[in-house]
């Protein structure tokens, strides 16, 4: 009898955050039919389909822009950002159970620029196109290896406008990748490329640079953007040592939300999860938290 007391007791000890957070998904969920917003118009876009979704391609800021929609958008329009590779493991990394859900799902071109100053000023560009459309003004950005460059530094300079960083066996720091100044492989083509993109006159300037994502996360938590990273524990091209692993434990010192997923014995690829729910749960709970509560 006391067994079973203790596993009843266990199946509604849940924390008062996780059942707020799951009262307000549900809302969301059973509101969305009878409250879903209107579609958004794209004047000038041309529409094919992606993942049985709607797409509307489009040029914003001289880039080449797309905006998936769901079926039933969920009330508020909220949306998930890929910033690169978003066409890579795509129903691992979360952004077709979102569509599911009644996310909207965007990506803008900005080629293999590494977050640099340029490539955040046209995300700057494409979220204020978004949100006069109608979009919320938080959005859950998705960072793809060095995508989570592009993630961090946009949310670095634009904290305001995220709820949610999700990055994928991200690059943390340009030191690591593609600089390879550590333990990782590194890669000098995509170094030299960097140093052009950030204008850096040398290699002892790239250094001692202080925007890399693991130098800015005073910021983050003081916009309360929450974080969730899956990692491959024998990945030697991002080591987790040099990228995420510093994240998670800086972000906890200054108090932020942070959640690592580890993936023993796997590298850099395969990128996502096979059953990607615990990242789309996260997303959810704190992006939709932060439509009630910005």
């Amino acid at each position: 009898m006391t067994h079973f007391h203790g596993r009843f007791t266990s199946l509604f000890c849940l924390s008062q955050t996780w059942c707020c957070a799951l009262a307000l998904i549900f809302l969301f969920f059973t509101t969305a039919q009878a409250e879903a917003p209107p579609a958004i118009t794209f004047t000038d876009a041309k529409t094919d389909v992606w993942h049985g979704y709607t797409r509307h391609t489009m040029t914003v800021d001289g880039c080449k822009a797309w905006v998936v929609e769901p079926k039933a958008a969920l009330p508020g329009r909220p949306w998930s950002w890929c910033m690169e590779f978003p066409d890579a493991f795509t129903e691992r990394c979360a952004a077709i159970q979102l569509l599911d859900a009644g996310f909207y799902h965007v990506h803008i071109v900005v080629g293999n620029t590494f977050g640099c100053p340029s490539a955040v000023k046209h995300f700057a560009a494409f979220h204020e196109f978004l949100t006069s459309k109608g979009l919320a003004s938080r959005t859950a950005l998705i960072g793809i290896s060095r995508g989570g460059l592009y993630s961090y530094r946009f949310a670095s300079e634009y904290p305001q406008h995220v709820a949610v960083i999700y990055g994928d066996a991200p690059v943390c720091d340009f030191k690591s990748w593609p600089g390879g100044k550590g333990v990782g492989k590194g890669s000098p083509k995509d170094w030299e490329s960097l140093k052009k993109l950030y204008e850096f006159p040398d290699d002892a300037a790239a250094l001692d640079y202080l925007g890399n994502p693991i130098d800015v996360l005073s910021t983050l938590a003081e916009a309360r953007i929450a974080i969730i990273h899956t990692v491959g524990d024998a990945d030697d091209v991002v080591p987790v040592s040099e990228n995420t692993a510093i994240i998670e434990a800086r972000y906890k010192a200054l108090g932020g939300i942070v959640e690592v997923i580890h993936k023993p014995g796997i590298g850099h690829h395969p990128h996502g999860l096979d059953d990607p729910t615990p990242v789309v749960k996260f997303i959810m709970e704190h992006t939709m938290s932060r439509l009630a509560k910005p």
